[in-house]
């Protein structure tokens, strides 16, 4: 009978302890960056000019960024599904119930921690080094950002599918190939659909941005007209780029929400 007031009181001090210490980061985290509510106060004034100087929008501008926003689709599917292919078989390397073995499992997810450290705008920046101003290094940055996503999005899927299959068909003496084949991978065809899906959203908004440092698409048009302060044809863009990526992110959920 007692020891129910005694675990709402260790409830209580952990979230009290736990809003505390968010406190306190949050605290030593605005010393740090110099964060400062004057500065923000001070600068507000001035984002409103900036807004101001931004609208109304040069609609004549849209026919003139149409190309550029279909190549950046382009680049988006295109770097989403070599990607997604590529994340396959590293995350059935990285599944610890598909391979039992952690001389395998962990060099697969130490290389998986490392590919989705590097941002994808240094990314961007160094197939540009290499390959030169255009889509080709944005299609490759795209690549890479997806392989890291999916591979590890699906990995973590594959290891809480069903066992019961599985040890059925090793119960039957099915090889490694077959077991993957018939098991788990129809098991995990769906959620993997969807974080394909998930990843092609985020490639929409990555490739707008990657043209800034010259990795091609809507990014260059960017980068431009910022250039020469063209603020109401930032704003065009910006609307554009809102209706694209609004409009692939209602059929995407609709057709995960069918997968799932």
């Amino acid at each position: 009978m007692q020891t129910t007031p005694k675990i709402k009181t260790n409830g209580r001090l952990k979230t009290a302890f736990t809003l505390l210490l968010f406190i306190v980061l949050l605290i030593w985290s605005g010393f740090k960056t110099n964060f400062s509510i004057a500065s923000l106060s001070t600068g507000a004034p001035e984002m409103m000019n900036l807004v101001k100087e931004m609208l109304p929008p040069d609609w004549s501008y849209f026919k003139e960024i149409v190309d550029p926003m279909l190549d950046t689709i382009r680049m988006a599917i295109l770097g989403t599904t070599f990607g997604s292919l590529l994340a396959v078989p590293v995350a059935l390397l990285s599944a610890s119930n598909v391979f039992k073995s952690k001389w395998i499992n962990f060099p697969v997810r130490l290389f998986l921690n490392i590919i989705r450290t590097i941002p994808d705008l240094l990314l961007a920046s160094i197939f540009v080094a290499v390959f030169g101003i255009g889509a080709l290094p944005g299609i490759f940055a795209l690549t890479v950002l997806s392989f890291g996503i999916v591979a590890k999005l699906f990995y973590e899927s594959l290891e809480n599918i069903d066992d019961g299959p599985l040890e059925a068909m090793t119960a039957v003496g099915a090889n490694k190939s077959k077991w993957v084949t018939f098991g788990v991978l129809p098991q995990a065809i769906a959620p993997y659909l969807s974080f394909v899906l998930f990843t092609f959203e985020i490639n929409i908004r990555a490739a707008a941005v990657l043209g800034l440092v010259g990795a091609g698409g809507i990014g260059l048009f960017y980068d431009k007209t910022l250039g020469y302060f063209e603020y109401p044809k930032v704003t065009t863009i910006i609307i554009f780029t809102l209706l694209i990526v609004m409009v692939i992110d209602y059929l995407s959920t609709k057709v995960r929400e069918k997968l799932l």
